[in-house]
Formats: structure tokens, sequence, C-alpha cells
């Protein structure tokens, strides 16, 4: 993938081969700028305006790249969901959690407003929010930051998709509570069998939550194995260099 066009193109991806199987939480690892961001974004057909991409991305038959329009629009947040660094981007501060909640489900599915309310008050539950009937009616600005980002997480899965992008989920979350959204993520892949893309530069969340890690640099994958070959045995000096910059306590976890 490159933004711009010729002499002034710049190319931000270059030959990324992945697999993200059903069940399984990949973790996409490097520091800041290093594409892995733009890689999940391009799951959802959400690359910046000039973007030239090449390749393909597959699932379930279909070129994702390729998708435009109608067809795009069906698919995001239905089949394939993001759920982003700062939970607010994903919630209007002027609407209760209800109305966002079933408005979104309404839009991929034929249901009634009755159902709808059914179904958030069970995805609430699912995400452990208190009290899911309650929380329906109150407003982003009235939840901690924790509990935002299980609603942003709700919102993200109501539609039962099968694919699920988790950008950075914990980095804007007090250290208390991010374990507790991980253990989250950890349990909705179990239990609903989906495949977690989960992108971090912070490979002390890898070591403790992937199945497999792939360590991105400079717009390339520059390794991908199993997490615990990654952690105890890195084959890549770049690897090893971020290995290295762990506290052992990570270490130690994987």
């Amino acid at each position: 993938m490159s933004i711009g066009s010729g002499e002034r193109a710049k190319h931000i991806l270059r030959g990324i081969d992945l697999e993200v199987p059903a069940g399984r939480i990949t973790g996409l690892a490097g520091e800041s700028g290093s594409g892995k961001t733009m890689t999940g974004l391009a799951a959802l057909g959400l690359l910046p305006a000039g973007s030239q991409t090449g390749g393909t991305i597959e699932f379930e038959g279909r070129n994702l790249l390729e998708l435009r329009g109608r067809a795009l629009n069906e698919l995001r947040g239905s089949r394939v969901a993001m759920v982003f660094q700062d939970p607010t981007a994903s919630l209007h501060p002027m609407l209760t959690i209800e109305g966002q909640l079933t408005d979104h489900l309404r839009a991929h599915r034929k249901i009634s407003k009755k159902e709808a309310i059914a179904r958030a008050i069970d995805t609430l539950e699912l995400v452990k929010v208190p009290d899911p009937a309650g929380a329906l009616k109150k407003y982003p600005h009235q939840f901690s930051g924790g509990q935002l980002q299980r609603i942003a997480i709700a919102m993200a899965i109501i539609c039962g998709p099968s694919v699920l992008v988790a950008d950075e989920p914990t980095t804007a979350l007090d250290v208390t509570v991010q374990a507790g959204i991980l253990r989250l993520l950890r349990t909705l892949c179990d239990e609903l069998d989906l495949a977690v893309l989960l992108v971090t530069h912070d490979l002390g969340v890898m070591s403790a939550l992937a199945d497999t890690i792939a360590v991105m640099r400079n717009g390339e994958i520059v390794e991908h194995g199993d997490r615990f070959q990654i952690i105890t045995d890195p084959q890549n000096e770049y690897t090893r260099a971020l290995i290295d910059a762990l506290p052992s306590t990570d270490r130690d976890a994987s």
C-alpha cells in the first residue's frame, strides 16, 4: 500500500502475508509508524484518501480491497468490525447507548426495535457492563474509560462479526483496567469463535494474550510465529530488541 503517486508516492506497507484464523488471536506488533494500524484499517476499507493498494485481503471468498459503496458498508460492522484505541471515537456523545447500539444493529439486521433492545442488553451483559438495561438509558459521559471500552466492544460484536480488529484497545486505559479488557477479548474470541487481529505496540500484552505474533517494521513483517517462540527465541534482530525492552515479568508471563 502506498500514498500518493509517481515520484511522490510513499510506500506504507510491503509484502504483508498474514492469516487470521477463527478462534485465535493474531497479534500484530511494532513501534509507532511500523504500519500495523494501516494493516488493520485496510480490512475495513478505512485507508486514507489517495491510498494505492495491491494484492488481496481474502474474506469469505471476496477480495475486500475491491469492495465499494453498499457492499463495503454492509461488510463494516457486520462481518468485520473494529475496536479503536479511544472508545469515544466509536460513541456519539449526544446519543444514549440504547440509541447507538440499536441503530447500528438495525442498520445491518431486519429486526424490530424491541428485538434490538433485547439484543443490546444481552450484548452488554456479555461484555460485563453492570446493569445492562440501565446502561442503555445513559450517555457516554456517564461511564468510566474502562466501561466505555466495553460498550465500544459491544458495538463491534452486536451484529455477530466473524473478524474483530482491535487497534490498541487498552492503550488509552488506566493500567488497573487494562487486564480486564484483555481477558474480555480472550473470552469473546473463545466463546464466539472470533478471528481477532490484535494491533499493539506492547509485546507484554502480546505475550499474555496472542496465539501467534507478527512483528512489523517499516511496513513489513519481519518475523511471524507462535507466541512462545517469538517471545523466548526471536530470530530477527529487531524482534530481539523489542523483547529485550520488556520487563522481565512480561517475558516470564509468556
